[in-house]
């Protein structure tokens, strides 16, 4: 029913009406736009409409005073203006000035900083260059030249990385790209809690935003300032394509000239709307299944909001629909339209802080449409490892945009395996803040092309270079998409069970120990022992494994039975929220996918230095990481054993 009712003509209309004009939170368009999608999901007659406002502190350019960049001469004299276009900004830059020499720092990943160190060449007081990309946001492109003591930050989009071929779809040179700089998402200035009217609550600064001035700048700016830097050459994977540079590190330029950046970004309260409909389950109707899209843009967003919100509403259609074709959800769905996006998906952030109580007992899975179409070949799907298993049964249901007659699952085996497919979540997708800080399963699906859709973040994220990069394709593309989110909602709102994958963690888990054990001998030399953590571990895996054969052993048609089963299995991945640190300053408290000490890459980490950097490994801050992770771990275990009169604790505890 679903696939007969899914239609893709509407997906390629919305998106185009959606990406017709830049739409920015609090914009004339962007509040026409969400009356529009408002009355949309009115018109499906669902269960509930609504819409939820609140007041978020966003930045945009001051109209006043526009941000600049120039060189100067040994005597501090403006020797050349740089133009810049007036509406690239980086959001939560820090404001101010800043003068210095350049250092090209490549990515700007840790490992590129430990290059750069390795070489003798500091960052220290500098202009720190970078390009766009190589996995790495552009808040943690600035949080860590900051770290490594630059005084600003400049980033470019690099022809080696986002095409610029004048002969084929691409980036021209005097295009930059935007994108937020605040390391964590939602609201900097309510971290860890929900946004409310700022004259009842003074406003407390997030830790994750800059301190240093950041600006993005077009590959033709790049090259006029990397051209004239001297000092020790690049390391070959470093060299992009800029035409006419000489890759060289800096920090100095010919002539004794310097950089000289201006900020001149405004923090403004804005009235943000998210706009929710559902469809109540019939069974367990406070159970909920929910999908999101972005609706703003800085630009035209195409891709950054215009397939999600098309994608979701067509979603919202069919499901709505299928009810009135006799089909009866088990559990509630929830489609949501999300402002804010752009500036770190502040509404979806804070919509999470301000009902956080009570998500985990009643949030199934979150499925995040957000850039889901930038091509029709490769899928890659962002997810928590608990809907690894539903993702592989639809893939083997759903057929492939590009290849007529094979399934997606079946072109993956031809490319490599489908286990390429799953990726871990990132900062900066829409599904993130569901998992790392709200303990909610989450899923990101995107098609992408071998060749990188250059256009994201930038004014030229049209409809039709979309559809010329596509061939036209973007209905077929689109359709794809939405029968897979299709079938794995249809299976979450329908089966008894809940068919997630809980036994995945153990695995994970499982991974570090053997990493562990390699150190397990030099760590009780220094008094640690790792055997705890072993023990924690092995308890998880029972606890996990128990309860999926008591479940596989159980009569699943008894409600009060499948009531009890899911209502475990709902609180899995929330478990896996560390206890031991504070929202408000640790939001993502995930101790997998989180960010933070309490993390189990922070501990991986730390331990490397045990053969890399001896000296710098601290023993009582290794101890206390190690100690926290094993009783979050141990504390899941507990969870899913259930009863306290089914935990055997056997522990031996001595001082």
């Amino acid at each position: 029913m679903m696939n007969e009712l899914l239609q893709d003509e509407d997906i390629h209309k919305t998106a185009s009406r959606v990406s017709r004009a830049s739409h920015p939170p609090g914009s004339s368009e962007g509040t026409s736009l969400a009356s529009e999608i408002l009355h949309r999901f009115r018109q499906l007659q669902m269960d509930h409409t609504w819409t939820e406002s609140l007041h978020a502190t966003l930045q945009f350019p001051d109209r006043t005073q526009r941000s600049s960049l120039q060189l100067l001469d040994s005597a501090g004299l403006v020797s050349e203006q740089i133009p810049l276009n007036p509406s690239d900004f980086c959001p939560y830059s820090a404001t101010g000035n800043y003068t210095g020499g350049v250092v090209y720092a490549n990515y700007g990943r840790p490992e590129d900083f430990n290059w750069l160190k390795s070489v003798g060449v500091s960052a220290i007081g500098c202009v720190v260059v970078m390009r766009v990309g190589g996995g790495v946001s552009f808040a943690e492109k600035v949080w860590l030249a900051e770290r490594n003591g630059a005084g600003g930050v400049l980033i470019y989009p690099d022809p080696a990385d986002l095409p610029q071929d004048p002969r084929r779809l691409g980036l021209n040179s005097q295009t930059a790209v935007s994108e937020h700089v605040h390391l964590g998402s939602g609201d900097p200035f309510t971290p860890g809690f929900p946004s409310f009217s700022h004259t009842k609550f003074l406003p407390i600064p997030s830790s994750g935003l800059p301190r240093i001035p950041a600006l993005p700048i077009t590959a033709a700016v790049a090259a006029k300032l990397l051209s004239q830097l001297t000092g020790p050459p690049c390391p070959p994977s470093w060299r992009g394509r800029l035409p006419y540079v000489r890759c060289v590190l800096g920090p100095d330029f010919s002539s004794g000239r310097r950089v000289h950046m201006s900020v001149h970004n405004v923090m403004t309260p804005v009235l943000l709307n998210n706009i929710f409909s559902s469809l109540e389950g019939r069974v367990e109707p406070d159970q909920y299944i929910i999908l999101g899209a972005q609706r703003d843009s800085l630009g035209p967003g195409a891709v950054k909001s215009g397939v999600g919100t098309a994608i979701l509403l067509e979603l919202a259609r069919t499901f709505s629909a299928m009810t009135k074709k006799g089909f009866s959800p088990r559990r509630s769905l929830l489609f949501v339209s999300w402002d804010a996006g752009d500036f770190g998906n502040v509404g979806a952030t804070e919509w999470l802080e301000g009902y956080l109580s009570m998500l985990h007992l009643k949030a199934v899975a979150y499925f995040s449409l957000d850039q889901a179409i930038m091509g029709d070949d490769v899928l890659s799907a962002y997810t928590s490892p608990l809907l690894v298993d539903l993702l592989e049964s639809a893939i083997k249901q759903v057929e492939h945009p590009r290849h007529v007659g094979q399934t997606i699952y079946s072109q993956a085996e031809r490319d490599g395996g489908s286990w390429r497919i799953v990726k871990p979540l990132y900062l900066n997708s829409g599904a993130y803040s569901f998992t790392a800080f709200a303990g909610v399963p989450a899923i990101e699906l995107r098609f992408t092309e071998e060749r990188a859709y250059p256009f994201v973040n930038t004014p030229l994220d049209t409809i039709s270079r979309l559809q010329e990069v596509l061939g036209g394709r973007l209905q077929v593309a689109g359709r794809s998409l939405g029968q897979l989110v299709g079938e794995m909602v249809l299976r979450l709102a329908h089966d008894h069970i809940l068919p997630l994958r809980i036994t995945s963690y153990a695995q994970t888990v499982l991974q570090f120990s053997a990493h562990l054990s390699k150190h397990a001998a030099e760590l009780q030399t220094r008094g640690i022992s790792p055997q705890w953590l072993f023990s924690a571990r092995g308890d998880y895996s029972r606890a996990a494994e128990t309860l999926q054969r008591a479940i596989d052993y159980s009569d699943l048609h008894d409600p009060t039975t499948a009531r009890f089963y899911n209502t475990r299995i709902m609180k899995v991945e929330y478990y896996f929220l560390s206890q031991y640190v504070s929202a408000m300053e640790t939001p993502f408290r995930h101790v997998i996918h989180g960010r933070g000490n309490h993390t189990l890459s922070a501990l991986t980490e730390h331990l490397a230095l045990l053969t890399s950097d001896p000296a710098r490994f601290d023993e009582s801050r290794f101890r206390r990481q190690l100690v926290l992770f094993t009783w979050t771990l141990q504390g899941a275990a507990h969870a899913l054993n259930g009863d306290v009169w089914s935990i055997h604790n056997t522990h031996t505890y001595t001082h």
